[in-house]
């Protein structure tokens, strides 16, 4: 992978209680264009995410004192900011628990820096994107209304800002982070169609290779949480569709 410049410096904070791998990392992400600070555990990590303004985090699983589950939790009730994970071995409870805290994506150590900088990339890309591409599908159906213009688009009560890029649910802004959004987005896109996850994982995710569908199944979870359990169906054995009505 070449190592193209960051364009303005993009703030990462890195949390590994490994000195040598912590070290590796945050030297490999410096020579890509990085502005790189590094904290040892769990609430030193908490503090460092609050004593700066950073664009993207990266958080260990297995932390001393407070672990990476629960850091990401305690960050997500403060920020939507992008959380990529590193756990050791692909773990299945790890990356379970991480994608359900409110990670976005995750790694598996040992790092293949190639592949955590293409994952942090694309994490960038989706937290400052912009849908003036997207366009709704031409026929709807009854109950949902795409709007023109700067109209939202709605379905039932759940309303979506294309230009704001905000999310309302019978009035009540739903605070949805990046990843939420951008799934939220292609599903709204194509309301009441069958979306299977490896087509989600290329448009949401931006994965050009294999990637693990637990982290659409996850993103799913949370955001049915936040706009209502029944708004996204499950088609068994195909995939999602957004709910028009």
């Amino acid at each position: 992978m070449s190592e193209s410049p960051v364009p303005s410096a993009v703030s990462v904070l890195v949390v590994e209680d490994d000195a040598v791998i912590r070290r590796a990392v945050q030297l490999a992400l410096e020579r890509y264009g990085y502005d790189v600070s590094v904290a040892e555990d769990g609430l030193g990590g908490l503090e460092a995410f609050r004593a700066g303004q950073h664009d993207l985090l990266v958080l260990d699983v297995m932390l001393p004192g407070l672990d990476g589950i629960g850091l990401c939790r305690r960050i997500r009730d403060e920020s939507l900011v992008p959380i990529l994970m590193m756990s050791a071995r692909g773990d299945a409870l790890d990356v379970v628990s991480g994608l359900e805290a409110g990670a976005d994506d995750y790694v598996v150590k040992p790092v293949d820096i190639g592949i955590m900088v293409a994952r942090i990339r694309v994490l960038l890309r989706r937290a400052t994107f912009h849908p003036g591409a997207a366009e709704p599908a031409a026929d709807p159906g009854p109950g949902s209304d795409t709007g023109t213009g700067s109209d939202p688009l709605v379905f039932g009560d759940l309303a979506i800002d294309l230009r704001g890029l905000t999310v309302s649910r019978a009035g009540a802004t739903v605070p949805l982070t990046p990843t939420e959004l951008r799934l939220l987005l292609a599903f709204a896109e194509h309301p009441g169609i069958v979306l299977d996850r490896r087509r989600l994982l290329r448009e949401v995710w931006d994965y050009g290779w294999e990637g693990d569908t637990r982290v659409v199944d996850l993103c799913v979870v949370r955001l049915r949480k936040k706009i209502g359990a029944d708004r996204i169906k499950t088609v068994r054995g195909f995939g999602y569709k957004l709910d028009r009505s």
